[in-house]
C-alpha cells in the first residue's frame, strides 16, 4: 500500500472512533441536546447502583439515587451563572422542587447534581443568567412504561405477521394447493 492509502485509512479509523464516542449520533441529532441560538447543553442521567455504564436522557428505568450531569457545549455558557432545578411534574411554578442547584459559574463546562427520584414525571430546568437569559428543559419519565415506544416497536412485527397470515390464507385457497392436498389424502 502506498503512504497516502495508509494515511487515508488511519484518518477514516480515527474519524469513526470520534463519532462512536458520542453514541454513534452526531451532537446536532442527539435527543439529549437542547439548543437556543448558538448555545447548546447536553443532559445525562446516571444510576450506577443499577447499571454502572448506562446513560439516560429522558427515560430513566428505575427510581432511586440519580446523578444528573449537564455539559455546557457552548464555551460562552461557561462564563455566566447557570443553575439547575428538578421539579416533580411539568410546571415549574405549581409543582414541588425536588432538587435545586443555585446559579454559579462552571468554568470546566460541567454541572453535576444528585437527587433521589421516585416513580413519576419530572422536569429538569436549566437556566443561564446571561443576556438574554436562557432556559432549557428536559422532561424525565422515571420508572414509567412508555406505551408509545412499545407500540412503535410492535407495529413492524405485527404487520409482518399479518402479511404472512394473509399470504398463507391466499396460498391455502389457491386451486393448485387444493389439488395437491386432495391428491395427498388416502
Amino acid at each position: 500500500m502506498t503512504r497516502a492509502s495508509v494515511v487515508l485509512v488511519l484518518i477514516a479509523a480515527l474519524h469513526a472512533g470520534t463519532a462512536a464516542a458520542h453514541g454513534k449520533v452526531s451532537l446536532e441529532e442527539d435527543s439529549c441536546v437542547r439548543r437556543i441560538g448558538e448555545s447548546m447543553v447536553h443532559f445525562s442521567a446516571y444510576q450506577p447502583q443499577f447499571e454502572p455504564t448506562a446513560q439516560y436522557c429522558t427515560e430513566i428505568p428505575k427510581g432511586g439515587d440519580t446523578y444528573l450531569v449537564v455539559d455546557l457545549v457552548d464555551e460562552a455558557l461557561r462564563g455566566m451563572p447557570i443553575g439547575m432545578r428538578v421539579v416533580r411534574g411539568t410546571s415549574e411554578t405549581e409543582d414541588e422542587t425536588v432538587s435545586y442547584l443555585r446559579p454559579s459559574y462552571h468554568p470546566d463546562g460541567v454541572i453535576r447534581g444528585e437527587t433521589n427520584l421516585d416513580q413519576g414525571l419530572y422536569t429538569v430546568i436549566i437556566t443561564a443568567e446571561g443576556l438574554p437569559p436562557l432556559r432549557y428543559q428536559y422532561p424525565l419519565r422515571v420508572q414509567m412504561i412508555n406505551y408509545g415506544n412499545i407500540f412503535r416497536a410492535a407495529v413492524g412485527p405485527l404487520i409482518g405477521l399479518l402479511l404472512l397470515a394473509l399470504l398463507g390464507y391466499k396460498l391455502m385457497k389457491s386451486k393448485r394447493v387444493q389439488r395437491w392436498r386432495a391428491s395427498r389424502r388416502p
